[in-house]
């Protein structure tokens, strides 16, 4: 079955060339050059992944991954954006996106990311037909339901984002295992590119802000020092 890709971009360039090699990855592209009718045409349906840009007249690209995230059912966002500061890449993920790209970028690395974004959409739902209530992981307080995608603390639900999600259940389904950074780029977002690890850190620095109880001592995800990170024993 065709994927669907909306393409949000304002860039006429950029655009076509991202709508021409979405099609060449046998992928249905659909472009729109607003926000406003990006997220129109998102709202009627049918659409399996949105590759948005960030600056966007209408509606900021912020605001369309907000309004996408505050609706129902899961659709993968890869947000675009000119800008490459820490801040812009923190605003992008804490709304909802599940991965960036700073332009420029290659088509190489497009392309790579998209597969790897289907590739975990497949994995999540091969894992959802499978699990069962004996699945749920516990750890001092911390519980995590992979069927309903849940985090407790203490019996408290914690708000994760997907990839947040997917980081925390691959450290606590290999207790004690330490990873590196290009081990998690390969195993949690499905590609490992060479100057990319500082992803890594940034959504370990915002999972720990949601879960530990003092993120500069965790508890749960731990440092090792020159080699990665790991989950307690």
């Amino acid at each position: 079955m065709t994927r669907n890709v909306l393409i949000v971009e304002d860039n006429p360039g950029i655009g076509e060339l991202v709508r021409m090699h979405v099609a060449e990855l046998g992928m249905h592209p659909v472009l729109c050059d607003r926000g406003d009718t990006g997220l129109g045409r998102f709202r009627e349906g049918g659409i399996d992944l949105v590759i948005l840009d960030l600056m966007l007249p209408g509606i900021d690209g912020l605001s369309v991954c907000r309004e996408i995230r505050s609706g129902p059912g899961y659709v993968p966002i890869l947000m675009l954006t000119a800008k490459s500061t820490e801040l812009d890449r923190v605003l992008g993920l804490e709304m909802g996106a599940d991965d960036y790209l700073t332009k420029p970028f290659s088509v190489a690395e497009l392309s790579a990311r998209v597969k790897a974004l289907f590739r975990r959409v497949d994995a999540m739902a091969s894992a959802a037909s499978v699990a069962t209530c004996d699945n749920e992981l516990t750890a001092d307080g911390l519980r995590i339901d992979p069927i309903r995608r849940r985090v407790f603390i203490r019996e408290q639900a914690v708000e994760l984002t997907a990839r947040e999600f997917d980081l925390l259940w691959h450290f606590a389904s290999h207790p004690g295992r330490v990873f590196s950074r290009v081990q998690l780029l390969d195993s949690v977002w499905g590609y490992s590119h060479e100057g990319y690890e500082h992803t890594v850190n940034t959504h370990i620095n915002r999972l720990r802000s949601k879960i530990e109880t003092d993120p500069t001592h965790p508890e749960f995800i731990q440092t090792v020092w020159g080699v990665g990170y790991r989950f307690r024993e």
